[in-house]
């Protein structure tokens, strides 16, 4: 069996964002999903979150997910086989996103969960398709699910989060850089840049897809995060 996967869920979301890759992966492999809900810090949620996974494990964070991965690799190198980054970015909020956070958090705290959702992840994110519509209805859900409450807390989180571009040169471990051909809240070029950065990075573009391949291109996504599940642990 596959070394354990630990599966980290973007901005307001569960479990449910990856489960195209549950469903196929769980066959061979022990897959955790890691809320991402608990603190204000990216810090504080990474902190949070060691004390409960595997001695050893492969990663895998998409968005917000992905920011904190790069903070348990910054942690616990030693514990982290592999890195897989989804559609995220390891640069910090720019003062201009931070304070726009603030508009969305009074707009969670009285309860539009609906217009801060449709600003964090907007229709045309999301390329032309015939999933469009139940995806975003599963976005919207997944939102609703989570509350107000951990909106605020992630948004926080994200408003204090801390450059991570020394992280990625440090990276040793066999590392997946993947994001949505047309994602426009972190691109391709950022991705690139990222994949530039970690000494045999794989950097994967999954074509048709925007910010949520993992729902959006299901089978390329599985596909890809299997091929880097088998990569050797030497790289040279």
């Amino acid at each position: 069996m596959a070394e354990p996967l630990v599966l980290l869920p973007g901005l307001m979301c569960d479990a449910r964002v990856f489960w195209p890759q549950i469903a196929e992966l769980s066959a061979t492999t022990a897959v955790t999903i890691a809320p991402v809900t608990q603190g204000e810090r990216i810090e504080e949620i990474a902190s949070g979150l060691l004390d409960q996974l595997p001695k050893r494990f492969a990663l895998a964070g998409l968005g917000m997910g992905g920011a904190v991965a790069l903070e348990l690799l910054r942690r616990a190198p030693d514990r982290i086989i592999r890195i897989a980054l989804i559609d995220t970015s390891p640069l910090a909020e720019t003062p201009q996103a931070a304070a726009a956070r603030e508009l969305l958090i009074v707009k969670a705290r009285s309860g539009r969960m609906s217009d801060v959702m449709q600003h964090e992840v907007m229709p045309h994110y999301l390329p032309s398709g015939p999933d469009k519509g139940a995806i975003m209805d599963l976005v919207m859900d997944m939102a609703e699910t989570l509350g107000p409450e951990i909106y605020v807390r992630q948004a926080r989180a994200l408003q204090r989060g801390k450059d991570q571009q020394a992280v990625l040169r440090k990276c040793k471990i066999p590392a997946l850089v993947m994001c949505g051909e047309f994602d426009k809240i972190n691109p391709v070029k950022r991705h690139s840049f990222m994949a530039e950065l970690i000494p045999h990075a794989r950097l994967t573009v999954i074509n048709g897809a925007g910010h949520l391949p993992t729902l959006e291109r299901p089978r390329q996504t599985t596909a890809a995060l299997q091929d880097w599940m088998g990569m050797p642990f030497v790289l040279q």
